[in-house]
């Protein structure tokens, strides 16, 4: 008896597909995947509220009582319905709130989250050509054909160091096992995430300027160092307060063998100096784009600010790189933050150029002069602030 008054509700992050014949139903917030008989439809859609087995039982009277069962009982073990009161049911609640206004075409940003990675490292150039398409790789320049051609004057590449940092910047997989000094750290956090100044405007109120751009200015991102080889600097997972310029220890758990995990087991992670786990706060967004378009904004404020620390720390004489392949609910689960509200995108990474490269360390004209220690209004020495944070408000 107590079975049948357990209260039930379809999920909200849920939607329908069919392919090769058969009807599949998706939970995004879970990236299960099912297919289901077409009286799953029907029960699916008298769960549109909370409500009992009892009351199915009496709604599909017409049906074997055992096929209602199994299919109700399925529905629950697959995640498409979810019971009252139950951890789920609470994720699915907060999920539909906090999206609510770019579902279900954000729907892609779960679905995508926790892909299976495969290290090719071992593999040899006929097996990884063997699972490549086996049609042609499509061409690396497009030509408009029937229409006429104008040259462009020959650019004469200027002298400048500006230049010379967007032709010296590369990917790098290797690196030196020397520790990175805590000064340019702090110089990649500040150029990169730091504060520049603020706008005021009557309608937003105070709005942020960075050296990145950032749709409607809302700049939704934050960045969590991972400290593995910092000079000077506990190896820890650190928030960074773009405001104050300082890092707030959330924990003492970075290890290069984390840092693997991280990023989908890629090897040279592990040699890395430090990660910058770049997250965004989607509702600063959200709130000024009531439309799931913006979440495409999010996204691209991602890449501005990558680019913008894969010239910096080129700038400064380090070895940059970049993943996207993640692990994204292990590494918001160590950061405290729910992947809801707050969700982790990008991680880049940097370290020491390896022995014998023929990179130079970064020349004295790369620190950072007075005059702009005084614009930014703060120094390297007010980068670690003692405040211990375990778990932040996500606002």
């Amino acid at each position: 008896m107590q079975e049948r008054m357990i209260q039930l509700r379809r999920t909200r992050s849920l939607f329908a597909y069919w392919r090769d014949g058969r009807l599949l139903f998706h939970n995004f917030a879970r990236r299960l995947t099912v297919s289901a008989n077409p009286i799953a439809c029907e029960v699916l859609d008298f769960f549109d509220s909370w409500r009992t087995f009892q009351q199915a039982a009496v709604r599909f009277a017409d049906y074997t009582p055992g096929s209602v069962r199994s299919s109700i009982s399925q529905l629950v073990k697959q995640g498409l319905l979810v019971v009252n009161g139950s951890p789920e049911a609470a994720e699915d609640r907060r999920l539909a709130k906090e999206w609510s206004a770019w579902l279900p075409e954000g729907s892609f940003h779960f679905s995508t989250k926790d892909p299976p990675y495969v290290d090719f490292s071992n593999w040899s150039v006929a097996r990884l050509k063997s699972i490549l398409p086996k049609t042609q790789a499509p061409k690396i320049f497009k030509t408009v054909k029937g229409v006429a051609k104008r040259l462009l004057p020959a650019c004469a590449a200027p002298d400048s160091e500006f230049i010379r940092v967007l032709m010296a910047r590369r990917t790098h997989r290797r690196f030196s096992k020397e520790p990175l000094p805590l000064e340019t750290v702090s110089q990649l956090l500040r150029l990169v995430w730091g504060t520049t100044g603020y706008l005021h405007t009557p309608l937003f109120g105070k709005l942020l300027r960075k050296t990145s751009p950032s749709g409607g200015a809302r700049h939704p991102g934050e960045v969590y160092l991972m400290a593995l080889r910092v000079k000077g600097l506990q190896a820890g997972l650190y928030h960074y307060h773009p405001g104050g310029h300082h890092l707030e220890r959330i924990s003492t758990n970075a290890t290069p063998e984390k840092a693997w995990l991280y990023c989908g087991r890629q090897r040279y992670v592990k040699d890395a100096a430090a990660l910058f786990l770049m997250t965004a706060i989607f509702r600063r967004t959200m709130w000024k784009y009531g439309y799931a378009r913006a979440y495409r904004v999010v996204l691209l404020d991602a890449g501005h600010l990558c680019q913008t620390f894969c010239l910096v720390a080129t700038w400064l004489g380090l070895a940059p790189f970049c993943t996207a392949a993640l692990k994204d609910t292990l590494i918001e689960r160590d950061l405290g933050i729910d992947g809801i509200r707050e969700s982790v995108l990008y991680v880049a990474g940097v370290g020491l150029p390896p022995d014998g490269s023929s990179r130079k360390p970064a020349p004295a004209s790369a620190r950072l002069r007075p005059g702009i220690e005084d614009y930014f209004g703060a120094t390297a020495s007010t980068i670690f602030s003692k405040r211990r944070s375990p778990r932040r408000e996500s606002q």
